[in-house]
């Protein structure tokens, strides 16, 4: 963004990259692919969203498609959560006269992956149409699954079968909390859990949809690449309008030293009980190492912030609550919708202006450190 504009003007600019549906953000991305000369490379899935229009994870390469490193920006891993990354790869294809979203050099290219989960962003939910956590969902299932026995002790407590939960049932849940501790209790609700299909951070019996389709843009555009970035952006956790910046590749020192040098010393890690999130099952950067093994791996997952973790998980059962039981009130339905969608996305002038911002700024980061990096 060129910092010399007014900032009523600038703030504008911003607001005009986020979205009020699926439907729109997808056609911003798809205009600003366009205005910059770039083809999109659509897989549409066979189901249809929730005004009737097309599903569909876009791609746009930006920068050659021999370039030997590769910058891979991520967004809608979580449905809901992908108006915060639609908005910024937006921005970066064509915000300010500097267009900031070049690579700039023929052998660094960007790959942005666009709503990697289409289903989840237009029907405003987390999971994929499969009820699958995607970034629980990257994991080997020729072999025994993860197990979960904290999550299978509080199924039923959390998704009860009336809503709001009763007295007594909360009086449980709360019990539970106090004897695991509230990082326990996190960590049971999700760390990812693959017995309860209809349940919070269900990991699936197989690759979802959007696993397949992600895998299937990685063979097609990283199979060459020596060095890959990635930014997988994500909304929910941590403080508001906060951006953290989440350790997220192989955990060794060279890699964690490189990551460092690429982010800065605020660089947290879920090993080490530093970031806000915890370990998790599957996550989505475990493919980049499996389609790209040839390829130095360095990923970081920005997570921005929007209210306190009570809330939002409170907002999570409801919207499970509702898959689960379903609800003849529709009133009630669609403000348990509503507040699922603020958890997520705050559509507010402060929280746009952090999130583009920071976007901008890792972005950046990102793309300065694959430019320098020497392959190992």
């Amino acid at each position: 963004m060129n910092q010399s504009f007014h900032p009523t003007v600038a703030q504008t600019e911003i607001n005009q990259l986020f979205s009020r549906s699926y439907a729109e953000a997808r056609e911003k991305f798809l205009a600003a692919a366009s205005r910059r000369g770039l083809a999109v490379d659509s897989y549409e899935l066979p189901l249809r969203g929730a005004d009737g229009e097309t599903l569909a994870t876009d791609v746009a390469l930006d920068g050659s498609a021999s370039a030997s490193k590769l910058l891979v920006v991520i967004s809608g891993c979580h449905g809901v959560e992908g108006y915060c990354g639609s908005a910024i790869q937006t921005g970066l294809l064509e915000l300010g006269p500097d267009r900031i979203g070049r690579p700039g050099d023929e052998d660094t290219a960007v790959l942005h992956v666009h709503a990697v989960n289409p289903y989840g962003f237009s029907h405003t939910r987390r999971a994929t149409h499969e009820n699958v956590d995607l970034n629980r969902n990257f994991v080997d299932f020729s072999g025994p699954l993860p197990e979960n026995r904290d999550y299978a002790e509080i199924h039923d407590l959390l998704l009860p079968p009336e809503w709001p939960p009763r007295p007594e049932n909360q009086a449980r849940l709360d019990a539970f909390r106090e004897r695991v501790g509230m990082r326990g209790f996190q960590r049971a609700v999700a760390l990812g859990q693959y017995a309860f299909h209809d349940g919070l951070h269900f990991g699936g019996v197989g690759p979802a949809w959007s696993n397949a389709t992600f895998r299937s843009i990685l063979r097609k555009y990283a199979a060459k690449s020596r060095h890959i970035g990635s930014i997988d952006i994500h909304t929910g956790l941590g403080p508001y309008g906060v951006g953290e910046r989440i350790f997220a590749a192989l955990d060794n020192p060279i890699t964690l030293a490189r990551s460092r040098q690429w982010w800065g010393d605020n660089l947290t890690s879920v090993a080490t009980g530093t970031s806000a999130s915890i370990p998790l099952t599957g996550p989505i950067q475990a493919s980049l190492a499996q389609e790209s093994p040839q390829a130095t791996q360095t990923n970081v997952c920005l997570e921005f912030g929007t209210y306190p973790m009570e809330q939002v998980i409170l907002a999570m059962r409801a919207e499970h609550w509702l898959h689960r039981y379903d609800c003849a009130d529709a009133s009630m339905r669609e403000a348990i919708k509503a507040a699922f969608k603020r958890a997520f996305y705050p559509e507010f002038d402060d929280w746009k202006l952090a999130v583009w911002i920071q976007g901008r700024e890792v972005y950046l980061q990102s793309l300065n450190g694959l430019r320098r990096a020497i392959d190992e």
